[in-house]
C-alpha cells in the first residue's frame, strides 16, 4: 500500500479477541500524526494511542458496516499536516468471520 507522500506504509491488521460482552474485532494500524482522524469502512471511531493506535469493534457494528461476505475493510487516515491528505488501506478479516452460517437439518454422507 502506498501513502499519501508515496511511502510504503505498514499495513493495518485486524483480529478475533474476547471482549467483555462477546467476541470483537480488535483493529490496528499506523497514522501520519497522533491527532489525525480514522474511519473504518467509512465510519469516524475513537482510537486508543497515538500515531500506533487500535480500535475494538463489535460484530454487530462491524456486519452493519460491511457488506456481506467481505474480507476486508477500509481503513482512511487524515493527515492534517499535509493538508488533509487521506491515506487508505486495506486490512484482512479473519476467514469466515462475515460469512453466512447454514443450519442443516439433514445431512447425508455416502460411502462409495
Amino acid at each position: 500500500m502506498l501513502t499519501a507522500g508515496g511511502a510504503a506504509a505498514e499495513a493495518p491488521r485486524a483480529r478475533l479477541v474476547a471482549c467483555p460482552v462477546a467476541d470483537c474485532l480488535l483493529v490496528s494500524g499506523r497514522r501520519a500524526t497522533p491527532d489525525a482522524p480514522v474511519l473504518i469502512n467509512n465510519h469516524p471511531v475513537a482510537v486508543e494511542g497515538g500515531r500506533r493506535w487500535r480500535v475494538r469493534l463489535s460484530l454487530d457494528t462491524l456486519r452493519a458496516w460491511s457488506p456481506s461476505r467481505a474480507r476486508t475493510i477500509s481503513i482512511a487516515t487524515a493527515d492534517r499536516a499535509a493538508g488533509g491528505a487521506i491515506t487508505t488501506q486495506q486490512a484482512d478479516l479473519p476467514i469466515g468471520l462475515l460469512g453466512h452460517r447454514i443450519d442443516l437439518a439433514m445431512l447425508t454422507v455416502r460411502v462409495h
